[in-house]
């Protein structure tokens, strides 16, 4: 199995979504490097905003002339076991399989409401509401914990000493309200605590914000090992029948 995720800032709402400027090839790349492969499986992961391109298109086209059964989905982690409301594309491939052959596997797997962050930490955060700083002051900045969080970013800033309260933010006064410390963020995106992060507090947010969430990619793998468990279980049972009626077919002869 190869698993990769190419470079998404071509494809992201927030890069320029120019998917000729470069990095864009590199999702071809990864088609022709899985086509020259060949392994059994392979699962690729980029934003959702991939579907709208042309290098999907490509990219499939190359995967489907190699063999493989592609299976497609567009997952929001916070109904995947992460407490954030995050989309992403994950584009799963097997040799000589049908297209949507982890359509059932992924479904029903999926959970019934999104978690919070509530829901994942208790109340062990400390606080009922927190800032995370908006792409612009039209949007609102502060969040409550019994909402699952906003897609974690490679930046973390404070709260503006002007910030104003925006219509909907769930609370009246911004006093007492923090932004998320770097750690909190990590755990946010489910890295279990005591991972150790290498660089800079820079660099550190950079790779929690780039990060797929831990128990994002968990919940495509578990998906992965039902479906295969599936497959074992299936052939198992035609081998059986199949012994079965071999048997029939001698005492019947006989």
């Amino acid at each position: 199995m190869i698993i990769g995720g190419p470079p998404c800032q071509d494809f992201s709402s927030a890069g320029k979504r120019n998917e000729d400027g470069g990095r864009g090839d590199l999702t071809i790349h990864y088609a022709e490097i899985i086509n020259h492969v060949r392994p059994q499986w392979f699962v690729m992961e980029n934003v959702s905003r991939i579907v709208k391109t042309q290098k999907l298109i490509e990219a499939k086209s190359i995967l489907k002339h190699a063999g493989y059964g592609l299976s497609q989905h567009v997952l929001d982690a916070s109904y995947c076991g992460v407490p954030q409301k995050r989309k992403r594309f994950f584009l799963i491939g097997r040799l000589g399989e049908d297209d949507g052959f982890m359509e059932y596997f992924i479904n029903a797997a999926l959970s019934s409401k999104p978690m919070t962050i509530r829901d994942y930490f208790g109340d062990s955060l400390g606080v009922n509401y927190y800032y995370r700083h908006p792409r612009s002051y039209v949007r609102r900045g502060i969040f409550s914990i019994d909402e699952p969080s906003p897609t974690i970013r490679g930046v973390n800033r404070p709260m503006p000493e002007g910030y104003q309260i925006h219509a909907n933010d769930p609370v009246k006064s911004k006093d007492g309200i923090r932004s998320l410390t770097t750690l909190e963020r990590s755990y946010i995106q489910t890295f279990p605590r005591g991972f150790f992060f290498s660089g800079n507090k820079t660099d550190m947010e950079q790779m929690i914000g780039n990060a797929v969430p831990v128990n994002l990619a968990k919940f495509v793998g578990d998906a992965i090992q039902r479906y295969l468990t599936q497959s074992h279980h299936n052939m198992r049972e035609q081998f059986i029948n199949f012994d079965q009626k071999q048997s029939i077919e001698v005492m019947a002869l006989a």
